[in-house]
Parts: structure tokens; sequence; C-alpha cells
């Protein structure tokens, strides 16, 4: 036997990583849902975006007009104070959205860090990340955000700070759960023989395998962050300064829109939590029943029927 032969003999074989048929983003731009909810979510990024030249000036400036119906002059008319609805509406989109998702990353990559150290390591670090997961899920949401909310100092990045604080212990355990199932597979077991270092691995090997769960509790986390955020500022916790949908609702209950039935003063900042949940939910629907076999085999009968 030669050299070449031996060494090929005595070499440990690799086992190959699982491949996916599609990727999922090819497979979400397939998806009505899923592309239904990404251009309401690009429409809404766009206004945002673009809110400084379609209503441009200071939109809570107070004016002498109070409030007035929805008109040509103000299409969404005006709170109150005089202030333009639909200015407000636009300028909010931008505190909102930013809030939303800047938490939506941030607790899902604490998420993401516990939950694959918990599952690579094992053992204490799993026990003592573990405790600490599950003591944050014992905490009661409401109360906790309220108290942090409250002695905390005012303003955005201490709302998302709360946010996040009491956002990512629920992610956690789900992906520690997936990512131990992918940690005894062969393929992690072979990059460990070799000897790649665990941050590699565990970034690597494994992360890559729980993108479709991964995206799902990114989009869970950003609506999460929108819905807290102005159910925060509604209370009257959050910074009043900021213009954001949250605080529209706020100065609308404090001005009394809905006793005197000035209703444009705070449906349409609800109605955009609503649509922007209801946009990520279309999203968050179409990745799990892309990943999940049952509603991928129900979604496969129903385009045969049809």
């Amino acid at each position: 036997m030669t050299a070449i032969e031996i060494a090929t003999a005595t070499t440990p074989t690799v086992p190959a990583r699982p491949s996916r048929r599609r990727g999922l983003l090819r497979q979400l731009t397939d998806s009505k849902k899923a592309m239904t909810g990404l251009m309401l979510l690009a429409l809404f990024a766009l206004l945002a975006l673009l809110a400084p030249v379609l209503v441009p000036g200071e939109p809570s400036l107070i004016n002498s007009t109070g409030s007035q119906v929805p008109s040509a002059a103000h299409w969404l008319g005006t709170t109150a104070k005089g202030q333009d609805v639909l200015a407000l509406t636009l300028w909010g989109a931008r505190s909102s959205l930013f809030v939303g998702f800047t938490v939506g990353l941030v607790a899902t990559a604490v998420a993401i860090v516990v939950g694959l150290a918990a599952a690579y390591f094992g053992r204490t670090v799993d026990d003592a990340l573990t405790l600490v997961t599950n003591i944050f899920l014992l905490l009661p949401g409401l109360p906790l955000l309220i108290i942090l909310a409250a002695f905390l100092p005012p303003g955005t990045s201490t709302v998302i700070l709360v946010l996040v604080v009491t956002g990512w212990a629920g992610s956690a355990r789900v992906l520690r759960a997936q990512a131990k199932s992918i940690r005894g597979k062969d393929f992690v077991a072979a990059a460990v023989v070799t000897g790649e270092r665990p941050l590699r691995i565990m970034f690597r090997e494994i992360l890559p395998n729980m993108a479709s769960v991964v995206m799902t509790t990114l989009l869970g986390c950003v609506i999460f962050g929108i819905g807290a955020q102005a159910g925060l500022e509604f209370l009257g916790l959050g910074d009043s300064s900021v213009v954001s949908w949250g605080t529209n609702l706020y100065w609308a209950s404090n001005d009394g829109a809905l006793m005197t039935g000035a209703w444009w003063a705070f449906v349409p900042s609800g109605l955009c939590i609503a649509l922007v949940a209801f946009a990520l939910a279309l999203v968050n629907y179409a990745v799990d029943e892309i990943t999940n076999p049952r509603l991928r085999n129900r979604r496969a009968r129903r385009e045969r029927r049809g």
C-alpha cells in the first residue's frame, strides 16, 4: 500500500453539512405574505426617511388654531394644541421604527450569544445561563418595565435599554433549545475534533443552521419593541419631548381627544402601530410557513388544489 493510500485510509471523513434546496431569502420572495409585509415595512421606512421633506419644520410646534378636523390644509387634522397630526405621525415613525428595530437587533444578539454559549459549553455554563434566563422570565414584564423606566433618566436610550433588558430572555430560551439539538450533529463533532475554536464553531457551524429561528426571533423582538415603547410612552414613562407614535397617543389622551370625539388625533398613530405589527407578523408567518414542515405541506396542498 502506498503512502497516499495509507493517508487516505487513516484520514477521518468529515460529514457534509445538511444542504438546503433553496435559500430562505429566495423562498421569501416567492411568498405573497412575506412580500406584502416587506412592502408595507418599506413604505413606512420610506415615509419616515422623507418626513423632513414631506412635512418640514418642527412637528411639535404649538399653534393657536386648536383642534381642527381633517381638511385640505391639514390632511389628518390638528391636535388640541394646533399641531399637524400628519407631521406628528410621519416624524413619529422615525423614532418608533428606530427604537423597535434597535431593540429587536440588540435583544436578538443577546439571545443568540446566551443561547449558543449555553448549548455549546453545557454543564456549569449552561446551568448558570439557564438560571439567569429563568429569573428574567419569572419576573413580571410590565411591572419591571414600569419600575426601570420610572427610575432611569428619560430618553430614547433608556427606553431601548429597558426593552432589551426585559425582552431577551424568552428568545434566548428558544435559541438555546435549537442550538442544543444542532450541537449533537456530526459536522459539529467533526469541527470539534479538528480543533476549531469554540467561537468559530458557534458562529460559523451552528448559527447558520439556525437562520430561520433567528429571523423569527428577530421579527418577534421588533414587534415587542414597537408595541412596548408605545405602551411605556402612553403611560407617560418615556420622554414626552420626543415625537413618536407612543407620545402622540399620550398627548392625545392628555388632551381628552377620546372624550371630545377628536378621533383624528389618535387613530393615525394607533393605526400605524397596528399596520407595522401586521406587516412583521406576515413576514414572521411566511418564515414559519417555509421552515415548518407541517405548514409547508399544508401550503403545498393548497397550491395543488388551486
